[in-house]
């Protein structure tokens, strides 16, 4: 008897099947009565139905367990077919988990908060200092929405606001241009989605990264969008950004209110926007500070010194 089963669309197969297909190979050993051929998303599947009915559903546990936990690994497997639970994956402050299995977990109490606000509001602000981790964990939200398929994209962008250099000096077009800006958007990417499905989210535009003047006219619904560096936007590009929000949709606007670009007579649309809406119903408002920081411990004291 001969079937194939289709593999969820959600699951990257790199992660699943291993490397040099160690997991595949696990998963067969543990099968000896069944024949299998595995390619991309279709596996063919031969032999007596009651042995095939075992392996399907010892495969779909590993399946589930790859899709939630973006990792697998032949200890996994054999513990996920003798009925255990693998240990490791129930800390309190877990949001997901990332490339090779990487753990990304909200670090400190004010990550923690803004884990808890973006379950209750729909418009979130995160400021602080660099390396407080806001922009991080916002992306982490982000892509524990879009992996529960609790959005459908994922939006990332910011202002291209220059630090001392101007865009029209920088050599190439304007993607080469601009995507310096936007670079730690993809850092953050990379540590949480395989590549290969990373690119494919971003050729599909279900992750979408573009600079603040891309966001004109759009309506943004069924998405969590982020703006970060939010500090370097005028209040009329700001009000423009937040005005996008559609149904079903999420906004975190992150930025540090003490490293402005702006120039020295415009005002901060972040900060006037804070005082606007950070009261409104449905908006949250986290802080973080120095305490927060999980880069080098230098940075700790290097951002007090600076207050």
């Amino acid at each position: 008897m001969e079937q194939f089963i289709t593999l969820n669309d959600r699951l990257d197969t790199a992660t699943f099947y291993g490397v040099n297909n160690q997991n595949i190979l696990c998963l067969k050993n543990q099968h000896p009565d069944v024949r299998i051929v595995a390619r991309g998303y279709q596996l063919k599947v031969s032999g007596a139905q009651e042995a095939m009915q075992r392996f399907e559903k010892n495969l779909r546990l590993c399946e589930d367990f790859c899709i939630k936990n973006n990792v697998l690994s032949e200890q996994h497997i054999l513990q996920l077919i003798h009925g255990e639970h693998p240990q490791g994956f129930q800390q309190d402050n877990l949001i997901l988990h990332g490339v090779n299995g990487k753990s990304i977990l909200a670090r400190s109490k004010n990550q923690q908060r803004l884990v808890e606000e973006y379950e209750e509001s729909d418009l979130l602000f995160a400021v602080g200092p660099a390396g407080s981790g806001k922009t991080y964990t916002a992306i982490a939200l982000a892509v524990r929405a879009l992996k529960n398929r609790e959005v459908k994209r994922i939006i990332l962008s910011r202002p291209a606001v220059e630090a001392g250099e101007k865009l029209g000096f920088l050599p190439g077009d304007m993607k080469e241009k601009i995507d310096p800006y936007l670079q730690p958007l993809y850092d953050a990417l990379q540590d949480m989605i395989p590549g290969a499905k990373l690119n494919e989210y971003m050729e599909r535009g279900v992750i979408q990264i573009a600079p603040l003047a891309f966001m004109r006219g759009r309506t943004l619904s069924d998405a969590v969008v982020i703006l970060d560096e939010a500090q370097n936007t005028t209040r009329a590009q700001l009000k423009m950004f937040l005005t996008r929000l559609g149904i079903g949709g999420k906004m975190i606007v992150t930025g540090d209110l003490t490293q402005i670009d702006l120039p020295a007579a415009e005002r901060s649309g972040l900060s006037d926007a804070i005082e606007r809406l950070g009261k409104i119903r449905g908006v949250a408002v986290v802080v973080f500070n120095e305490k927060d920081i999980v880069r080098h411990p230098l940075v700790g004291r290097i951002v007090k010194a600076y207050e």
